[in-house]
């Protein structure tokens, strides 16, 4: 209710005076908002009133888990959502509805907007991204338990990385330690990458089976409550060569660069640029081609995006990623990343997982 309450307040003040509502269709600002788990179903905030667009499949857990927002139902045999939205403005008296821009489909859009006729469907200037930026304590708990979680698993996984495994055995094997430690998900589609195929910054995990020398990079981590943890690290299955172990030192002395430049106040950009420093003083810096970390919440993608284009500010509150990573193409990859809380001065590291090179027997 709390959020709820903020969102109308924030959005009064700035930019939905009485008489206008939000639309909300993201799934994860509507949970956010409400603690709806369920799906296909929608918000509509007013700045004295919450409502959940839900049909029959929902209605009742979303009494259950809602019960300071109104539930109103809605497709057959109750009016299509359109309707449902339209009906609900006349009742309420609003003169104008804003919605989720970037996340709003076209089809979607044709129909609430036509059914308003000629009440104004406009794009928010506005959202409840705004409040997401900064994590309360419930949010970051669920974020450090959804890490540990992460944590556990890669400490079982690491005895069963050995040669002839494939890296698709590796992630189930990892999908399921998770599960057995109190996951209700994974956070994202896992990466797996071994040898060659680790100079993909997004490689798919594949029926490649492990050999000794190989450089093999995991990208995983937990949902839990709903929140997401994120982490990567990389190991080397055998004796790491000189090449190797140099690459790696310089990722990560590029990756404590980055987390020693985050105090609440700092622009994202600086971040990016005093780890990427690092990588292009080593003469490596086209090999890190994307940016230095993201945001992490209810998605596993959020504000702010780390990169050097990136204008945001981190303030106190802010979870962040920060995965510097060199790739070369034939040889392999190395990343490390960690997700960390921003606080006045420095971070919390929530990732556990010790950083020093592996060198699995």
């Amino acid at each position: 209710m709390e959020r709820t309450d903020r969102l109308a307040r924030r959005l009064k003040k700035r930019a939905l005076p009485e008489g206008e509502g939000l639309f909300i269709f993201r799934p994860t600002n509507l949970r956010y908002l409400s603690g709806f788990t369920g799906g296909d179903s929608y918000g509509l905030i007013t700045a004295t009133k919450a409502f959940l667009v839900t049909d029959s499949r929902y209605t009742e857990q979303a009494s259950r888990e809602c019960p300071h927002f109104e539930v109103v139902r809605w497709r057959d045999p109750f009016p299509p959502l359109g309707a449902t939205v339209a009906s609900l403005a006349k009742r309420e008296g609003l003169h104008r509805i804003a919605f989720e821009a970037d996340c709003l489909t076209y089809s979607l859009y044709r129909e609430i907007s036509e059914a308003l006729g000629d009440l104004p469907f406009v794009p928010a200037t506005e959202g409840v991204e705004a409040l997401r930026y900064v994590k309360d304590d419930e949010e970051i708990a669920a974020i450090g338990k959804a890490a540990r979680i992460a944590d556990g698993a890669f400490a079982a996984l690491l005895p069963k990385i050995v040669p002839g495994v494939t890296e698709r055995d590796l992630e189930r094997e990892l999908a399921y330690e998770m599960a057995c430690l109190g996951a209700e998900d994974r956070a994202f589609d896992f990466i797996v990458a071994s040898g060659p195929n680790s100079s993909m910054p997004h490689a798919v995990p594949s029926d490649r089976r492990l050999e000794r020398g190989d450089l093999i990079t995991f990208d995983f981590g937990a949902r839990y409550d709903g929140y997401r943890s994120d982490m990567t690290r990389t190991v080397v299955l055998g004796r790491a060569t000189a090449r190797q172990k140099e690459i790696y030192r310089i990722v990560l002395e590029a990756q404590l660069a980055g987390i020693g430049a985050i105090r609440s106040g700092v622009a994202a950009r600086d971040v990016d640029r005093a780890a990427r420093q690092v990588i292009v003083s080593a003469g490596l810096g086209e090999a890190f081609s994307h940016g230095l970390g993201h945001g992490v919440g209810l998605d596993i993608h959020e504000e702010p995006f780390m990169s050097a284009r990136c204008d945001r500010t981190l303030q106190k509150g802010c979870v962040v990623t920060v995965e510097p990573g060199v790739y070369l193409a034939g040889w392999g990859g190395v990343r490390i990343e960690d997700t960390l809380l921003v606080r006045d001065e420095g971070v919390d590291i929530l990732t556990g997982t010790p950083k020093e090179l592996l060198e699995l027997a």
